[in-house]
């Protein structure tokens, strides 16, 4: 029985947090870890978390949003020069060229795409807590090899069903957040409110905080300057209303994190507790201009990772269509 250890690495008792400006302290996410945990939700065995909320009628009723057929792309266009977001930069090498002279040309590419710079797609092998991933699988599994449990060959068949734009600046009437603004509960409810769209079972969620949009004004940031993001007493919000998957145009969570001891509080809860996949690095300019226009926050979400045997997620190219 795999899934119960999870009960035994972290506090019975979940403390109670008033308001957002209370201390959320290690000891409230540890209780969440237990409080907010799917292990073994859809069987000791299950390797897709959350995902399984992403139902034959799920994707029935996703297709039913396209009304338009207009499509636009979630994925930032891969920079291939060092900047300090993006200090590993994508590898683009030429193999064949025009100059020989011959019928075709290729090319090889290389990326380490986890980071702040890549639109990539993180699987439940990528983090885990006490030792433990998802579901209760070693961490100290993963080797040279890769994960042999959790990896993203679970997801080779896509992502299809509805996706959910939340635009806190929108809301907020400003053009970007701030580096270091938290994301508090308050704030998706009054999004919810404003927008009009219920964010349901078996949705993809996306977070907009105008990271690029302040990027292309001031220039890229250090991880040491921080980041917009969801605050950690989000987690619950998100676990209530069952979601897929969330997305950012950062890396979720607020950095720092505001609770000390635990760097990625968003990322720890999702990850492992819920089992829910996370999308780091999306850019979201085009979707949130698309949105506006139409003072329409729901979609068609489509996106398709790369099978690689025992990948600890892939760089992908995720589509809203309305």
């Amino acid at each position: 029985m795999r899934h119960r250890v999870l009960a035994v690495l972290v506090f019975a008792s979940v403390a109670i947090v008033g308001s957002p400006q209370e201390s959320v302290t290690k000891e409230t996410v540890d209780g969440w870890m237990a409080e907010l945990s799917n292990w073994g939700r859809w069987g000791d065995e299950d390797q897709r978390g959350s995902v399984n909320l992403i139902t034959p009628a799920k994707r029935i009723a996703a297709a039913a949003l396209v009304t338009e057929g207009f499509s636009v792309s979630l994925a930032r266009v891969v920079e291939k020069e060092p900047a300090p977001d993006n200090p590993r930069p994508f590898g683009h090498k030429m193999l064949k060229t025009g100059e020989s002279g011959g019928q075709f040309v290729a090319d090889e590419y290389s990326v380490e795409y986890h980071g702040l710079a890549h639109t990539h797609f993180d699987t439940l092998a990528h983090m885990s807590f006490a030792g433990k991933s998802y579901n209760g699988f070693e961490m100290a599994e993963v080797n040279e090899q890769g994960a042999p449990h959790l990896a993203v060959t679970n997801y080779k068949d896509g992502i299809f069903t509805k996706g959910v734009l939340i635009d806190i600046p929108y809301l907020k009437g400003v053009d970007w957040l701030e580096p270091r603004t938290p994301i508090y509960p308050a704030d998706l409810d009054a999004w919810e409110k404003m927008s009009g769209v219920k964010v349901e079972a078996g949705d993809v969620v996306f977070i907009y905080t105008g990271r690029w949009k302040r990027r292309d004004a001031q220039g890229a940031g250090r991880r040491g300057e921080g980041w917009a993001g969801l605050h950690a007493s989000t987690a619950k919000w998100f676990h209530d209303r069952d979601i897929a998957m969330i997305g950012s145009d950062v890396i979720s969570d607020v950095m720092p994190s505001g609770v000390e001891g635990v760097g990625q509080p968003i990322h720890q809860m999702m990850l492992v507790a819920m089992g829910t996949p996370i999308l780091d690095g999306c850019d979201l300019e085009a979707l949130a201009e698309a949105a506006r226009a139409r003072k329409r926050w729901e979609f068609l979400i489509t996106a398709a990772p790369i099978p690689v045997g025992q990948g600890t997620g892939s760089p992908l190219n995720p589509i809203a269509v309305f």
